[in-house]
């Protein structure tokens, strides 16, 4: 399972439908269960946000059996309605930050497949394109998993919404040459001073942006801002299998013995962030996300 949001959403539906099928756990075994998943991403700051709030359920109610996994499950479909409304909102805010013709590149995926709506880096691309705005994509493949190209790409496509893919080594030269308008990415979490974790690359992109004075936005729920973490040098990175760098399938791409550093996630400073979207509105600096 991947992109941030939708990992909340199914680990909250998913964990309600394993103990319906185990029958009646004990409150032990639920809050075991919630507990596990909570961990299971270090980087991502959804799916432990989803965890909390069935385990307030948990602590808070006083059923048990299946009355409990009912009480759960109403929470779940909760957090699957709020994440569907809540890229609608990132739509309509990011949208006029898309004027018509604009051409926008992203990084990773941040669409309907990260998410049980239109996404968050793609909702406004989706909602000024429905506003009968033109817009081109260009989408960073994403190395070394290939999301952008993958999964943005294909999702694009399906939608007849004009998309290129790049290496993301060919992002910056775009810039130079004045191919790109914004950058919009998602995030996996957003510190309290608007530090930004997101996949592995988008530093980078916001570096070049900076340097060719090219707006660089984050769209994010608001479930993605977590106030407990100060900066982003306080953000946890997962750091990933070395075969995901190197091997492509089966085949070898660098010497089998090589050392790999393959962080999932990097981190970009507040101060390379033009603008945060999330479903409240448009957030510009100075950053101060507090609870």
């Amino acid at each position: 399972m991947r992109g941030a949001p939708a990992i909340g959403v199914v680990a909250a539906l998913g964990l309600v439908a394993a103990f319906a099928r185990a029958g009646a756990p004990s409150r032990d075994a639920i809050c075991a269960g919630i507990d596990r998943l909570a961990q299971a991403r270090p980087t991502a700051v959804n799916l432990p946000w989803a965890m909390r709030r069935l385990r307030r359920v948990v602590d808070e109610s006083p059923a048990d059996g299946a009355a409990l996994l009912d009480a759960l499950a109403d929470e779940a479909e909760r957090i699957l309605a709020e994440d569907q409304a809540m890229c609608a909102a990132i739509g309509r805010h990011g949208e006029s930050l898309i004027l018509d013709g604009a051409r926008v590149l992203t990084h990773c995926n941040a669409g309907a497949l990260a998410t049980s709506g239109i996404g968050t880096a793609l909702a406004p691309v989706y909602t000024a394109v429905a506003a009968g705005r033109r817009v081109s994509v260009i989408a960073c493949e994403t190395r070394p998993l290939l999301q952008g190209s993958r999964i943005t790409a294909w999702e694009l496509e399906q939608a007849g919404i004009p998309v290129t893919v790049c290496t993301d080594s060919m992002a910056a030269s775009l810039m130079r040459e004045g191919r790109v308008d914004l950058v919009i990415v998602g995030a996996d979490r957003i510190a309290a001073n608007g530090d930004v974790a997101n996949k592995i690359g988008t530093y980078a992109h916001a570096v070049a942006a900076r340097h060719h004075a090219i707006p660089f936005y984050v769209a994010a729920p608001s479930s993605s801002v977590d106030p407990d973490t100060r900066d982003g040098d306080a953000i946890p990175i997962e750091q990933r299998h070395a075969d995901e760098v190197r091997r492509l399938g089966d085949r070898l791409l660098a010497p089998e013995r090589v050392a790999v550093h393959n962080p999932a996630f990097d981190v970009t400073p507040a101060a390379l962030v033009t603008a945060i979207v999330t479903e409240r509105g448009v957030t510009r600096p100075p950053y101060r996300f507090a609870r």
